[in-house]
């Protein structure tokens, strides 16, 4: 794409991706392996004639899915949105699909600019487990004590150190805010509403693993509550098998706060004290 002076003028562009994450090595490229990230670049580069990289607001683990992902990419090539979603609906393996492409303001970036992020897990105590068409993204459980899950789930919400829940990576920060996590039943079928300002690593699968141990008279919800108090991941929390988990959506500010947006992620945050300014 060119300006009036002829010079060349790359445009950002949004994508909302779907994908069923069983057979995929997670979002992130990795050398000769299968992953999200790799596959769609592939297909986008072809399809523009020019090398694409893609920022992504989360990067999902080897086995979990996604119906609301949302990806960046620059380009100086034109842009027919409708052209481009249906060649990518031929080029695209069944197992992943693009559901949304449009242009954004150069300060929009999926990562930084997200405001929330939002996942369901989902359960099934079904004596028989996952149905066949189902097995892909439900997860068997034992039956469980309802109420004991949500009360457990009400003690973790607010800005917290999510460490005990989350696999360390160096240099970054485990304090997040956690705005839903509850959960609702339809016959067997069980699932968490996780929604946060971002997680870290493995945290949505080690909350529900938390909790499922209460809604199986294993743990108490004090016990939950407790390790908001730990400052390593716990090895007393059992990870929720990834399959179960998929993002739906990710929410994003108006076009003038994207750049204000951005500045704020990047900040390196940690939890008020009691004595801090704000808060009730």
């Amino acid at each position: 794409m060119s300006d009036s002076s002829g010079r060349t003028v790359a445009i950002r562009v949004r994508l909302d991706v779907s994908y069923d994450g069983t057979d995929f090595t997670g979002w992130a490229r990795q050398p000769e392996l299968r992953t999200v990230q790799g596959v769609l670049e592939e297909s986008l580069s072809k399809v523009l004639r020019e090398p694409i990289q893609l920022t992504v607001a989360g990067r999902t683990d080897a086995g979990v899915h996604a119906e609301g992902q949302v990806a960046h990419f620059d380009t100086a090539a034109g842009l027919d949105v409708d052209k481009l979603l249906h060649r990518l609906a031929r080029f695209l393996p069944k197992d992943v699909r693009v559901t949304g492409i449009r242009p954004v303001p150069a300060d929009f970036d999926a990562r930084f600019s997200a405001i929330r992020r939002h996942y369901v897990y989902r359960l099934t105590s079904a004596p028989y487990g996952a149905s066949p068409l189902q097995a892909r993204s439900v997860v068997p459980c034992r039956p469980v004590d309802l109420d004991a899950m949500r009360e457990a789930s009400r003690k973790l919400l607010g800005l917290h150190d999510f460490a005990a829940f989350c696999r360390r990576r160096e240099g970054a920060t485990t304090v997040r805010e956690l705005q839903r996590f509850d959960w609702d039943r339809t016959g067997d079928l069980l699932t968490a509403h996780v929604s946060a300002d971002a997680f870290c690593w493995s945290m949505v699968r080690s909350l529900v693993g938390g909790v499922l141990a209460v809604g199986e008279g294993r743990r108490t919800a004090e016990w939950i509550a407790g390790l908001l108090n730990e400052r390593v991941r716990s090895s007393s929390v059992t990870v929720a098998p990834a399959h179960g988990l998929s993002l739906i959506a990710v929410d994003y500010p108006p076009d003038e706060d994207l750049a204000t947006r951005n500045a704020q992620t990047r900040e390196m945050r940690t939890v008020p004290s009691a004595e801090g300014c704000c808060g009730d």
